[in-house]
């Protein structure tokens, strides 16, 4: 199959793009490579003859015909988007213009290719999307297919208006789409503004490792390369018009994370001190969701896809990654928001 992926030079992209490379697909990866997008996350299948990447951005509609003329993609993996909450809180705008213009503008490129292709039946629009769409679960319950829509950021405001775009293009024109809202990512070539990379490489430097409130809100922690898996099942083996929960049922609160990643530090690279002293709490973010957590079971029932790693393998082998990669992390601590923090607004 060839697939055409964009966003894949970014964090959850590249490892789909390392993944289907290495299970025989053709990729073609597309990305603007803004801040956060880095070839050097591909750089391990760039020379792989099954492997294309186009610099070009989804708000450009002609350079999107373009690249679909060119290429002739028998599937389409949309990951390009703006995904930091905090950014959001600062500049909404481009959170607009990316996530909802661009994935317009990748909808009608991919109709026109369809419909130009004589509409053929296996081809596939599959749009990944957030569990942050549904907004903020109490202390019972779960994500699942059916639950409302409820965002309370300009991110996950944006991410829930491309999600409605992509379900009425499926309803409106027959294109045939796939939807998968995953839980929080984490894993090697992660951005360092995230909370992991942020905490890992903060205490690797001795400086403080700041916590939203108390620590006490609630994540699902789901392996990217767990994730990856998942997106090339739904892509490949997905209904049409579906939509699929992908989580990790890995759930812990932020501040059991933070000194779960400063007890792996103590042993896999020890201090003069333990990790865990340089953690402050500091003002909580605007709006910052109290928890989340996803209920896979569907995804799992019909398509038989099932986390494998546990969040303290993978924290781990994260860890390990970091110690290993200062080369890729190092050149990134002085971007905004990776040094500074960003999300501050009101």
């Amino acid at each position: 199959m060839k697939i055409l992926i964009t966003g894949g030079a970014g964090f959850i992209g590249s490892a789909v793009v390392r993944l289907a490379v290495s299970r025989g697909h053709q990729v073609v990866n597309l990305d603007a490579l803004t801040y956060a997008g880095r070839l050097e996350n591909v750089a391990p299948v760039a020379d792989d003859p099954n492997y294309v990447f186009e610099h070009a951005d989804i708000r450009d509609r002609a350079a999107l015909d373009r690249v679909f003329a060119t290429h002739k993609p028998d599937a389409v993996m949309h990951l390009a988007a703006e995904s930091h909450v905090d950014r959001s809180i600062d500049g909404p705008g481009d959170f607009i213009e990316t996530n909802i213009t661009g994935t317009y503008n990748m909808l009608e490129a991919a109709r026109t290719h369809w419909v130009h292709e004589g509409k053929p039946e296996g081809f596939r629009f599959h749009h990944i999307s957030t569990d942050e769409v549904y907004g903020s679960l109490g202390e019972d319950g779960l994500f699942t297919e059916q639950t409302p829509y409820d965002p309370r950021s300009p991110y996950s405001a944006s991410k829930a208006s491309s999600d409605h775009l992509v379900r009425a293009w499926f309803h409106t024109y027959g294109l045939p789409v796939v939807l998968t809202n995953c839980s929080n990512n984490y894993g090697p070539y992660h951005f360092p503004e995230k909370l992991i990379p942020k905490v890992i490489l903060n205490a690797l430097q001795g400086k403080e490792i700041p916590v939203y409130g108390q620590g006490l809100n609630v994540r699902d922690w789901l392996y990217v390369e767990d994730h990856a898996d998942a997106l090339l099942l739904a892509v490949t083996k997905g209904t049409p018009g579906e939509s699929y929960n992908v989580g990790g049922e890995n759930e812990r609160r932020n501040i059991d994370l933070v000194t779960t990643i400063c007890a792996l530090l103590d042993d896999m690279r020890p201090g003069t001190a333990p990790y865990a002293d340089l953690i402050r709490y500091v003002e909580d973010r605007p709006g910052h969701d109290a928890r989340y957590a996803i209920d896979p079971t569907f995804i799992g029932k019909t398509l038989g896809w099932r986390p494998s790693v546990t969040v303290e393998e993978g924290l781990r082998k994260t860890v390990q990654w970091y110690l290993d990669n200062q080369a890729w992390w190092k050149p990134l601590l002085d971007t905004d928001g990776v040094g500074t923090r960003v999300g501050v607004s009101t």
